[in-house]
């Protein structure tokens, strides 16, 4: 019980310090350079838990067995495809048509 309390108190309390920070930039004309980092610091952290996803869960993450396999087959002298997009054309593949 003890421990949510806890966790509640310090979540206000650096709320409430990083409110002071924005406001005292805002309002008072001598805010320095620690008032800055406050809330440079906060707004850095609320926008951690929008963009941190268990792996698993995110979309478009590449599964790991993936990258084992593409180590290996690396390591063990098998060409790798690395893409399945049209290779450029050469240089020196003659002249073009105009």
């Amino acid at each position: 019980m003890a421990q949510p309390i806890a966790r509640w108190a310090v979540a206000l309390g650096l709320g409430a310090l990083w409110w002071w920070a924005v406001l005292r930039l805002a309002l008072v004309p001598d805010a320095g350079a620690l008032e800055a980092a406050v809330a440079a610091g906060g707004w850095g952290l609320s926008l951690l838990p929008v963009h941190c996803v268990p792996k698993a869960r995110a979309e478009g993450a590449v599964d790991a067995r993936r990258w084992t396999q593409a180590w290996r087959a690396g390591r063990a002298g098998r060409p790798v495809p690395a893409t399945k997009a049209s290779p450029h054309r050469r240089s020196d593949a003659g002249s073009a048509p105009w």
